[in-house]
């Protein structure tokens, strides 16, 4: 069993707001770290008896257990009920530049950047929000007039190497397309990779994108598209519904290819080059849904499958994704896992559902999986263990937690290093059943 951890809050959660805005499982990420720095970015108000509008703040502390130091970006303000519109973080080892993006469903970017090597040097710099750039409609190295960033929704970040990756959908439910870019610290700028997942009368749904040892691995699920009246009238908006004509009991498949050249080709599970931006290329320089040998479990419409669950990759190549199907009869949450030493795919019943928040997975130091299971309906968080020794092949209970809600996000850069699980959430504040806190809750794993 798992000690019980340390709590610390980032500060208040909007629970007036009828959506999540903080802690979704499409959030990749709200919790990094580097150089023995911690970095979170969250939605709060600027005072209890004014929950609006609301603004991004950005956290930081020095690791293990410093307090943490806040600073708002109170020059925009965030006003949209819709849980969508996160806000993300990346931190870029190669420059130290931290990358923020936020409040997006089909909308025009927003995106700043701060001053170089205030990651690499946190303690030589003053926290605060003179740091930032403003908020910007473009990429660095790229133009505002680049089409993609007209209509943005789900923007990630990631390392890779010393660089780090931005992928985002241009497009509405149903019917988008999944675009990659790469910052390059070399040069302080981004690359345009080109459309990763073409979404041909559907859109692809990333359960995460990660980078190891060289190679970047994708998973994703399909949701196919519904023609609704007015779809393609350009001042549509029923698209951007919580639950609209174009919902999650269309999802359907589970997929997965990879890349061992920074994003630039991409590979089948078999090993076969499925798409490519190289010149002379015999294939197409995008991953369609007619792309063959993606489709690595067939999982047809309303089988319960959910779209941006989870994904992890151990260190040694193995691909772990987190999601749930009604193929065995009732709704299961599944672990599907990849064999870094064959290519060979397995499956798994973990428990069943409860409550219908996306849960989380992540890989410890020693190679040890934990997946993180929310139940919303009673405020619930369990910590299943699957240990590398055991092939992955057994889930053990090691931690229970109450007053807690949301989607869990994980520092997995802390995780790697430090052996210590960083867990982003929401809790319920004691005594006031109206408020919840935006937290972190620090587990030491043996």
């Amino acid at each position: 069993m798992l000690a019980e951890p340390t709590v610390t809050v980032l500060g208040p959660d909007p629970a007036h707001r009828k959506c999540i805005l903080n802690g979704n499982a499409f959030q990749q990420d709200a919790i990094s770290s580097l150089n023995g720095w911690q970095y979170a970015a969250f939605y709060a108000g600027l005072a209890s008896d004014k929950p609006e509008p609301l603004y991004v703040h950005v956290a930081r502390r020095k690791l293990p257990s410093a307090e943490w130091q806040i600073l708002v970006l109170d020059d925009y303000p965030q006003t949209v009920d819709d849980g969508h519109n996160t806000v993300q973080i990346g931190v870029c080892a190669g420059d130290g530049t931290i990358h923020l993006s936020y409040d997006h469903h089909c909308d025009i970017l927003r995106y700043r950047h701060s001053v170089q090597n205030l990651a690499q040097f946190p303690e030589r710099f003053e926290w605060k929000a003179g740091l930032f750039t403003p908020t910007l409609d473009y990429l660095p190295g790229l133009s505002r007039e680049h089409k993609p960033f007209h209509y943005v929704t789900y923007p990630r970040f990631g390392p890779m190497g010393r660089d780090i990756f931005c992928s985002l959908r241009d497009g509405k439910a149903g019917l988008g397309d999944d675009h990659l870019y790469v910052y390059q610290s070399s040069l302080g700028r981004f690359t345009y990779l080109g459309i990763l997942l073409t979404g041909v009368q559907s859109n692809p749904y990333v359960h995460g994108l990660d980078y190891r040892n060289g190679r970047l691995h994708v998973t994703w699920v399909y949701r196919g598209f519904v023609h609704y009246e007015g779809w393609d009238d350009p001042a549509d908006v029923k698209h951007k519904q919580q639950a609209g004509p174009n919902g999650a009991e269309n999802n359907h498949n589970i997929c997965y290819a990879y890349s061992d050249d920074e994003g630039w080709s991409w590979k089948n599970s078999q090993g076969s080059v499925i798409a490519s931006r190289h010149p002379g290329s015999t294939v197409g320089n995008t991953i369609r849904n007619d792309s063959p040998g993606i489709v690595v479990f067939e999982i047809p419409k309303g089988h319960g499958l959910t779209n941006q669950e989870s994904q992890a990759v151990d260190q040694h190549g193995g691909v772990h994704i987190l999601n749930r199907d009604t193929l065995e009869g009732n709704l299961l949450w599944k672990h599907y896992y990849r064999s870094p030493t064959d290519g060979v795919w397995t499956q798994r019943a973990i428990r069943p559902v409860t409550g219908g928040k996306r849960g989380r997975l992540a890989v410890s130091r020693d190679g040890d999986l934990y997946i993180i299971l929310p139940d919303a309906s009673t405020s619930t968080m369990w910590i299943m263990k699957a240990s590398r020794q055991s092939g992955y092949s057994s889930y053990e209970r090691v931690w229970t937690g109450h007053g807690l809600s949301g989607e869990p996000l994980v520092d997995t850069t802390r995780l790697e290093y430090d052996n210590a699980l960083s867990v982003f959430l929401r809790k319920d504040v004691k005594g006031q059943p109206d408020k919840k806190d935006v937290v972190v809750l620090d587990f030491t794993l043996h």
